[in-house]
């Protein structure tokens, strides 16, 4: 059954808005940041990895966002275009704005945090003039996230991005990527994230952001039932909430709720898994794959970024991602 329907005849399968940045991941794993010297430079930002998980599945992508103008501006627009995704509405900032940059620390496979420094990062500086409506309207799926909320003049971008969206028909998924320590409060957090997903047919978060999420909300018993109902009163179709190594339910409009097998996974580090695992669930809803299947492939996805020391560069192709579950299948892949 196909839960949501992708406008026919657009030249661009996928276009996402939001965060650009770099990733600097420490070289020295199983040690504290205080004990590592050297790092490994990546593109980053959980849209932007999105984006390039998705370009590399082999669907037709594009990028809404602002760069700084520096070398690190430059080295994202340059990596994203090798990775043939469409950068033309990618802006440059010209009032001075640098590149967010997030070094990760990686102490063990299960204990992994990101030190951020996002203080007049450009990102944050996309205004809503900037936003061409025709790179939507070209688009069957528009992807928003999170972080792009927490400020202005991007939170008004992405607010006008979903006003396009709407208005031309494409599809609107929303990755919550909560980051606190981009916010002012939890309570300004809770209010733009329910304004953003109310007009959102996708929302994909963990069991966490969705708590965030519901501030203001009775859910004392944090019931995945009573979240996903919720947002089913307005435009979601599917609800997916993610339990961590327990796996991910995904709700329907239709009452139903659908689990999928995970897989095995050599785990080197535990960030990127969100969005890998996003970008393997949209293109599997893209295909018309049924949720189960599309969320196995997104588990099979995210497997192979969390046994990488990248995010971006370990997005999987297609071929990939078939020959990693057919391994899994023939149990030669175990923990």
């Amino acid at each position: 059954m196909n839960y949501v329907t992708f406008p026919a005849g657009r030249e661009l399968d996928f276009t996402a808005i939001g965060r650009l940045c770099i990733d600097l991941n420490a070289n020295e794993i199983n040690r504290p940041m205080e004990q590592t010297s050297t790092f490994t430079k990546y593109v980053g930002g959980s849209p932007a990895n999105i984006t390039i998980g998705m370009s590399r599945l082999g669907l037709k992508t594009a990028f809404i966002g602002k760069i700084a103008d520096d070398q690190m501006g430059r080295f994202i627009q340059e990596y994203l275009t090798r990775n043939g995704i469409e950068t033309g509405n990618i802006v440059t900032d010209k009032t001075g704005a640098v590149t967010g940059l997030a070094f990760t620390e990686i102490k063990s496979p299960t204990d992994c945090s990101i030190l951020m420094y996002r203080d007049n990062v450009a990102d944050l500086k996309l205004t809503p003039s900037e936003v061409n409506e025709q790179t939507i309207a070209r688009s069957k799926m528009l992807l928003i996230s999170g972080t792009a909320l927490a400020q202005s003049p991007s939170r008004e971008a992405v607010f006008q991005a979903l006003a396009y969206a709407k208005k031309q028909g494409a599809v609107i998924a929303f990755d919550l990527d909560y980051r606190p320590y981009t916010w002012t409060s939890k309570e300004e957090t809770a209010v733009y994230y329910n304004l953003a997903a109310e007009k959102c047919d996708i929302i994909l978060g963990t069991r966490e952001e969705f708590d965030m999420m519901e501030r203001f909300e009775h859910n004392p018993e944090h019931s995945d039932q009573v979240t996903a109902s919720k947002w089913f009163d307005h435009s979601a179709q599917i609800v997916i909430i993610k339990h961590g190594k327990d796996g991910s339910i995904a709700y329907t409009k239709d009452g139903a709720s659908h689990r999928a097998k995970t897989f095995p996974a050599k785990v080197v580090k535990t960030f990127g898994a969100g969005d890998s695992y996003a970008a393997g669930f949209l293109y599997g809803i893209m295909q018309g794959w049924t949720l189960e299947r599309s969320m196995e492939y997104g588990s099979a996805a995210a497997c192979i970024v969390i046994s990488s020391h990248s995010c971006s560069d370990a997005m999987p192709t297609a071929a990939q991602v078939d020959d990693y579950i057919e391994r899994c299948n023939r149990g030669e892949i175990t923990v």
